[in-house]
């Protein structure tokens, strides 16, 4: 019985489903807004909103913590350096949801994801259009 859950499956197993919202996070810290479907907004809402959290506390463990979970590096150093400074007065709601409608495809209502205060600084080679690759 699901008595006490409130996380939704999004029709995925555990490995995927912890895989995608570990990507979405990493996204909405990286470029501070992602557009996808309203129940993967949610979700993501309530795990981003866990890790700044987290992060806020600033130890060596958070930061471990949060490495686990967004695999990904450069997220944690913008995390840290960017995105908690920036949230230092501010007890909860450090993100928006904003209802996009129906994706034409499917039907799928559509959402953006994105922090309140934050701007996060994206290098130059990304604002001049230049990848990595």
């Amino acid at each position: 019985m699901r008595h006490g859950k409130v996380a939704k499956k999004l029709g995925r197993s555990k490995a995927h489903r912890e895989q995608l919202l570990s990507s979405l996070v990493s996204n909405l810290i990286l470029r501070s807004r992602i557009r996808t479907t309203l129940p993967k907004a949610r979700q993501t809402r309530r795990d981003a909103e866990k890790i700044v959290t987290l992060a806020r506390k600033g130890t060596l463990a958070s930061r471990r913590l949060a490495a686990a979970r967004l695999r990904s590096p450069e997220a944690v150093a913008i995390l840290f350096d960017q995105v908690v400074p920036a949230f230092k007065d501010r007890t909860g709601g450090f993100t928006r949801i904003t209802k996009l409608g129906q994706r034409r495809g499917d039907g799928a209502e559509m959402a953006v994801l994105e922090w309140v205060d934050v701007v996060v600084q994206q290098p130059a080679e990304e604002k001049a259009g230049i990848s990595k690759a």
